[in-house]
This record gives structure tokens, sequence and C-alpha cells, in this order.
């Protein structure tokens, strides 16, 4: 057999095995989605992330944990406050805010060194449960057809809850339920709105900001949240888009 023949013969055995794996993790995917429609979640593709990035630093200490709670075991104003805080459009879109989205993109051409994000709680839950951080078009792209699955197959509530058990909120800690129990000693179930709104409020980088010493930026940004909450109109606000 010539080179050029085996060369031919590796590179089609290669698309081969690359389509394979492509297919294999796209039936991951969709499988989860249909799954965790309905199943707890037992971890996310962050949780996974963090564990074997501190494992591979020598942090042996480090143990990324969860504890999945019902949307019933989850105080009402713990989604309100999320919502006020990420995305207060979420009841009403399809996935994607794109009118935020425009006014991001307007924003980070001005200002190349202060990038704006305008993640939907859908798109931050996809991102979340599937994916991995960074900026790059890849991850965006995957994000961006993952989300529009999920809005299909998941409801409103479902978004919520998954984004509420496994939202990062701290070294280690993810969810509402595990927050509520190492910063407040107490579940989910009973945290009050100001509690809620200082987990919201560290939401955009709860291993810089937190919750048991909380900067000034942060009660500023807890304090936005508790006017937003208000504004938003409470607790009717979730029961008015049947988010309860």
């Amino acid at each position: 057999m010539s080179k050029k023949r085996r060369a031919s013969g590796a590179v089609g055995w290669l698309k081969r095995w690359v389509l394979r794996a492509l297919l294999a993790v796209l039936a991951f995917w969709l499988g989860g989605i249909v799954l965790f429609s309905f199943l707890p979640v037992p971890f996310s593709a962050v949780m996974v992330d963090r564990q074997l990035s501190a494992w591979l630093s020598g942090d042996f200490r480090y143990v990324a944990r969860s504890d999945w709670v019902a949307m019933d075991d989850i105080a009402p104003v713990m989604a309100l406050a999320v919502m006020a805080a990420e995305d207060q459009k979420f009841p009403h879109h399809s996935g994607f805010d794109f009118t935020a989205i425009s006014s991001a993109l307007q924003h980070n051409d001005r200002n190349p060194g202060r990038v704006r994000g305008a993640s939907t709680l859908s798109q931050q839950t996809v991102k979340n449960l599937f994916l991995w951080d960074g900026r790059s078009w890849l991850r965006k792209g995957l994000e961006a057809g993952l989300t529009v699955a999920t809005e299909l197959v998941w409801s409103k509530r479902r978004i919520l809850t998954v984004y509420l058990n496994i939202a990062e909120l701290g070294p280690g800690i993810f969810g509402v339920e595990m927050a509520a129990r190492h910063y407040f000693n107490k579940p989910a179930s009973r945290l009050t709105a100001r509690e809620a709104a200082l987990l919201a409020a560290v939401l955009p980088n709860p291993i810089r900001f937190n919750a048991s010493a909380p900067s000034g930026y942060v009660i500023q940004r807890q304090q936005w949240i508790l006017r937003q909450m208000r504004l938003m109109g409470g607790e009717t606000f979730l029961q008015t888009n049947r988010l309860r």
C-alpha cells in the first residue's frame, strides 16, 4: 500500500472517530436535557471542573458540594432575588434577551476592557450544567443551541429549580440549600428577603465576593436587588407567572 493511500485511510479513520465522538457528546447532552427535566441533577459540569482543577493544583481539601431540593423547599424570595439580579424578563423570553444582548455588545465595543455579559437564567443554567467557563465563540454557540433545546423541553419553573440547585455561591458551595446552611445555618426554605438578596448579590463572582463578609459593593448590590424585588411586585410576581 502506498504512503498516500495509508495517509488517506488514516485521515478517514480519524474523521469517523471525531464524528462518532461528536455524536456521542450530542446524545449525552440531549439525554441529559430529557432526564433532568424530571430527575434531580446530581452534579454539574462546573462542579466537575472546579473539583478536577482543585485536585490538579494539589488542593485535596476542596470538595464541590450541593444538596438538591425541590422548588417547594426553597423560599419564594430566593427565586425572586435571582430573577431581580440576573434576569427580570425570565418568565417572558424564549431563552434569550435580545435587547440586553444588543446593549451589551454596544457597551463592550465602547469599553473593551470592561466586558458586560447578557446571559439569561436559561443560558446560565445550560452553561453551568453542561459546558465550561470562558468566552469563546464555540462555547457560546453550543450554549445557544442547548438553551433552545432546554427551553423546548423544560418549563420555566424547572429551569429556575435547576439553576437554584447548581449555581455556584462560594468556594465548593453549589445550590441555595448548601449556601443557606453554610452562610445562615438554616435551610433554603427559611431564607429571608435580605439573605436571599445577599446570595444573589454574589452570583456574578462567587469566588471573589463573599456572603459571609460582604464588601461595600456587595451590600450596595444587595440593596439594589431588594428594591428590584419590590418593584417587580414581590412574591405576587412568582404566582402571576406560575413560578411557584
